[in-house]
């Protein structure tokens, strides 16, 4: 027996992505990234005039990125909710709460976590050569920017990144004030 599809909600399926997509900070090239699909599926699965045949296999791939447990996405299409994974209603990212940043870190800081530009990618990193001390990376793309040009960024953080989780070549500790 087939599933009637004639009643899928396919426009308020495309609404609830993109929200949940935008609520956690991702662009639609790192949620592609993460969900090891490419940005133009995510395009297709937030355009809301798109009427696709059959249910495609990438919105079970995108459902834990954007907080929803899997077959949410289906849920939806039927007039439904999506459910929550547990701790996704939890603010998603410094942008939630800048007063308490304020609180901890520079404003320079802070104005860089709660900018609106395009969020490129974020990441903890271990500090080579000091033992249990991290730095926090977030990359962000200029508002403008084009497709191209954040690839071009995210290819460009991947290879700083990998420079800045390297091993010190040398065993010297650096100086105690940071020369």
């Amino acid at each position: 027996m087939t599933e009637d599809r004639t009643n899928l909600q396919w426009p308020r399926l495309a609404t609830a992505i993109r929200a949940a997509r935008e609520a956690r900070g991702l662009t639609q090239y790192a949620l592609a990234e993460l969900a090891d699909i490419s940005e133009g599926t995510v395009q297709n699965l937030e355009d809301t005039t798109r009427r696709p045949a059959r249910i495609p296999p990438s919105l079970a791939k995108i459902e834990p990125h954007i907080g929803w447990a899997e077959g949410s996405g289906v849920d939806v299409l039927h007039g439904g909710q999506p459910t929550r994974l547990p701790g996704s209603d939890q603010p998603t990212g410094p942008q939630d709460s800048p007063d308490k940043l304020r609180s901890k870190y520079s404003l320079r800081v802070v104005d860089e976590l709660v900018s609106d530009d395009p969020l490129i990618d974020s990441q903890v990193i271990q500090l080579p050569g000091a033992k249990g001390v991290r730095m926090t990376v977030v990359v962000h793309g200029t508002p403008d920017a084009t497709p191209q040009e954040i690839q071009d960024a995210l290819i460009a953080w991947r290879r700083a990144e990998s420079q800045l989780q390297k091993e010190p070549e040398d065993d010297d500790p650096p100086a105690a004030n940071g020369s």
